[in-house]
């Protein structure tokens, strides 16, 4: 699988770069960030380079792709989203992403997913797409409902994080509800 390039109206999906290193350490280094996230906050910069190689291994092992987050407008990083546990013969795949706090509440997760959910529906033909939130990240659910996602279930104490123990709503969509919702290629 080839990792995407997509753009949006105000965003480029574009797969990551070794100059990306320093603003992915300074996303997942930052606790406010990262704290609904399941693992804790990252304290070495090696780590920036182990996950963009683990990208570039997904795309090439065909399991999933994830995608820097990039504004077109002056070309800052933002995030990342990506498809991790691609199944061609179950046609499913699950979602994730992670935003800078700076772009929070602008729209731009929505924009992201978006852009990626319909990649994933037209190119992978997907019939389902899942998605993890912490139960305390209300922002994230409301992310996932605009784009159609349903909850479907709670994961009682399923992350334990530096000690902390939270649960997870299981979110899904189905391709036929998001056909029903986005007639023809997406909008940016």
């Amino acid at each position: 699988m080839d990792t995407p390039t997509l753009r949006t109206a105000r965003l480029l999906l574009r797969p990551f770069a070794d100059d990306d290193a320093s603003a992915l350490f300074a996303l997942h280094g930052n606790a406010h960030v990262l704290r609904y996230w399941d693992s804790p906050p990252w304290r070495e910069r090696a780590r920036a380079g182990r996950f963009i190689a683990a990208c570039r291994r997904m795309a090439q092992e065909g399991t999933g792709a994830r995608v820097a987050i990039e504004r077109v407008a002056d070309g800052a990083f933002i995030g990342w989203c990506g498809l991790s546990r691609w199944n061609p013969d179950y046609r499913s795949a699950a979602i994730t992403y992670c935003l800078d706090d700076a772009f929070w509440r602008h729209g731009y997760a929505t924009e992201a997913v978006r852009a990626l959910l319909q990649w994933a529906f037209d190119t992978l033909d997907l019939n389902r797409v899942q998605a993890e939130t912490d139960t305390r990240n209300a922002a994230s659910a409301r992310v996932l409902e605009k784009l159609g996602f349903v909850r479907e279930g709670t994961l009682r104490e399923d992350c334990i994080v530096e000690g902390e123990i939270s649960d997870s709503w299981i979110h899904g969509l189905l391709r036929r509800d998001w056909t029903a919702r986005v007639p023809g290629p997406a909008a940016g």
